[in-house]
């Protein structure tokens, strides 16, 4: 197939963007590293993006994706909820089999 269909998926609600890829990265790096400021760095975006980015997706959702956590020997953190993973799941699924099926029809153009 000399072809690809590429795209973009974002799921929007009612005050904009809920899930893309850039903020579903953002979740992925809040997993590996355990911190805003982290993961922040780690996309070369500031903190009060990432913050304003994870409290638009925490209103947005039924539950919060992505929660704070205090104490402990490292002295707390962040971290992403079950509902948080379970979103990073379905948007992967998503994303998955929108591309299988653009390239399906691709096959079946045969251009």
């Amino acid at each position: 197939m000399p072809y690809k269909v590429k795209s973009r998926i974002w799921i929007e609600g009612k005050n904009g963007t809920f899930l893309a890829e850039g903020r579903i990265e953002l979740l992925k790096q809040i997993i590996e590293s355990g911190s805003i400021s982290a993961a922040a760095k780690s996309m070369k975006m500031s903190y009060k993006k990432a913050w304003e980015i994870i409290d638009g997706m925490n209103k947005e959702a039924k539950k919060p994706l992505v929660i704070r956590v205090s104490g402990g020997k490292g002295g707390g953190g962040t971290q992403v909820t079950p509902a948080g993973e379970r979103a990073i799941k379905l948007y992967e699924k998503l994303n998955t089999k929108c591309q299988k099926y653009m390239d399906k029809v691709m096959l079946e153009l045969d251009l």
